[in-house]
């Protein structure tokens, strides 16, 4: 069998001869075609074989980010969905040449062009928002459990809804990683940050044996003995959010997106945050990208002297 090159030579080679493409359209797909051989070059893949559909899904997301190291600029959604194109005819050509036994780019999606950006807030802004929750020895059975709370749910990048469903034995076991079950009963493990952790104890040690009244193994628990609520949890980070001045239109997975951004921002790899999150696939994460470029551009905007 053909390797991942000569593959695609031969592909080009029947578009040659066999469907008769313009030299402008095939000098383009020379040059998304060898794009593409680059790319799986630099994952170490030289069999059209060996490629899955996480791969090609890694594709889309390596064009939509860039890379500033080597000065390779990110693609815009249109051009990354061309780029793509010719990624999937190459396997349709391998599939139909029997190259490979099944065609792994088929069900893989471009990237959307009217995606709504998600809200995020700034790291400063997030350490606002946490520090406005008084944690001192003057805090409140409460003020502590929101501080955990708080401090959890942008610590691990959770959903609400994976926090609240915790009791008391699942943190337990954590130690420095914290199982967690998300959509579909998926589970994954996430790194526990000091803070969190920090946090967490000291609500456990101060406060949640004042609230709790033998009803609930919850983790969180309300006023009452029971387990937190969802509409409690909003309360809480909107409190906490006029407490800090904070303005802006924000919910508990505004965390969770400032969570991923922040990863994004420090030079995190886009397969760890997938991992992180939770998302079956690479393209759900690939739009904290679109924000990680947006204020790349800001800053270059403000900064370079011919912007």
């Amino acid at each position: 069998m053909p390797n991942a090159r000569e593959a695609a030579r031969n592909w080009l080679v029947h578009l040659t001869v066999e469907r008769g493409l313009s030299q402008n359209t095939l000098s383009n797909y020379r040059r998304d075609v060898e794009r593409y051989l680059g790319y799986l070059d630099e994952v170490r893949i030289d069999d059209l074989a060996r490629v899955t559909t996480a791969d090609v899904e890694g594709y889309v997301a390596y064009l939509r980010t860039g890379d500033s190291a080597s000065g390779r600029a990110p693609l815009a959604a249109s051009s990354a969905g061309r780029a793509l194109v010719v990624a999937r005819g190459l396997h349709k050509f391998a599939l139909l040449e029997g190259y490979v036994d099944r065609d792994v780019a088929a069900e893989v999606s471009p990237p959307g062009t009217g995606r709504h950006l998600p809200d995020t807030l700034s790291v400063e802004q997030v350490s606002s928002l946490i520090d406005a929750i008084p944690r001192d020895e003057a805090a409140t059975s409460c003020d502590l459990r929101d501080s955990a709370l708080l401090e959890l749910l942008y610590g691990t990048g959770a959903r609400i809804s994976e926090i609240l469903a915790l009791n008391v034995d699942d943190y337990a076991k954590a130690e420095d990683f914290l199982l967690l079950t998300g959509k579909g009963s998926k589970q994954r493990i996430v790194p526990l940050g000091s803070k969190a952790k920090e946090a967490v104890e000291r609500y456990l040690v101060r406060a949640r044996p004042s609230l709790a009244k033998g009803k609930s193994h919850a983790l969180f628990l309300n006023t009452r003995g029971g387990a937190l609520s969802r509409q409690s949890a909003w309360a809480v980070l909107k409190q906490a959010a006029q407490r800090a001045g904070i303005t802006a239109e924000i919910s508990p997975h505004t965390l969770r997106h400032s969570y991923a951004t922040h990863l994004l921002e420090g030079g995190a790899n886009v397969r760890v945050v997938q991992e992180l999150l939770g998302h079956s696939s690479v393209t759900t994460t690939q739009i904290y990208t679109h924000v990680t470029a947006e204020n790349l551009r800001a800053v270059w905007a403000t900064s370079h002297p011919r912007a």
